[in-house]
């Protein structure tokens, strides 16, 4: 390092991490109680500061990596926080990330040993600092996300029935879809793929599974819910 910032004064930069999950016909966001002070005990995001060796997008994989134990998660820059007064501790400057992943996919052990917990979005509590406001503004920009681009799917398996998927955009934009219209809108899709299997946790008589086919979609680019 050398000395030719001296005369400035230095700020801490973290990263906070909004993991968003869909289960149960739920939109959940993994939250825990924060394990340090300040406000040690207050609900809060999962997050750290960034490394000297690493850029900002590096420390949120990172941090991704230690709480979930996955990698290449779909993850999106929310922006920048730093009002002068949003950590009683330091001065501190926190870039918040949202990402997607498929609740069944994350080790429920691994969840334990962090002390999170999957939160319906509906139901967040009062969070540490300006936590709250990080995952509103994540919330708002995924809803943009979904409605242009398939990133929705990341939040399914790989297999899915359309009641499945309607809940999924339900649950996301906080509002009902009319059933006729999603699945015309559906089967307009050439890269939503109907396959044989049917899935019968639900009813007797079963729903067909779906699938996304990636391939499909990049020929088509064709996407608007």
């Amino acid at each position: 390092m050398t000395g030719f910032y001296g005369n400035y004064s230095k700020v801490l930069v973290s990263v906070d991490c909004i993991i968003f999950g869909f289960d149960e016909g739920e939109l959940r966001v993994l939250i825990g109680k924060r394990q340090m002070d300040p406000g040690r005990g207050e609900w809060s995001l999962y997050g750290g500061f960034v490394r000297n060796d690493e850029s900002v997008d590096d420390a949120a994989n990172r941090v991704l990596a230690e709480l979930t134990g996955l990698n290449k998660l779909f993850m999106r820059q929310v922006g920048a926080f730093g009002s002068v007064d949003r950590d009683p501790g330091e001065r501190v400057i926190s870039i918040a990330y949202y990402a997607l992943i498929n609740v069944k996919d994350y080790d429920d052990e691994l969840r334990l040993q962090h002390g999170v917990e999957w939160v319906n979005i509906n139901n967040v509590p009062k969070m540490y600092s300006d936590h709250n406001k990080m995952i509103e503004k994540a919330r708002k920009m995924m809803q943009e996300k979904v409605s242009r681009e398939p990133v929705g799917f990341k939040l399914l398996p790989s297999l899915f029935t359309l009641t499945q998927l309607q809940r999924l955009y339900e649950a996301i934009n906080g509002e009902d879809m009319d059933k006729r219209n999603f699945r015309k809108r559906i089967k307009e899709m050439d890269f939503i793929e109907k396959t044989e299997l049917i899935d019968k946790t639900s009813s007797k008589r079963g729903a067909s599974l779906y699938r996304f086919n990636k391939h499909a979609y990049n020929e088509d680019q064709n996407f608007k819910l």
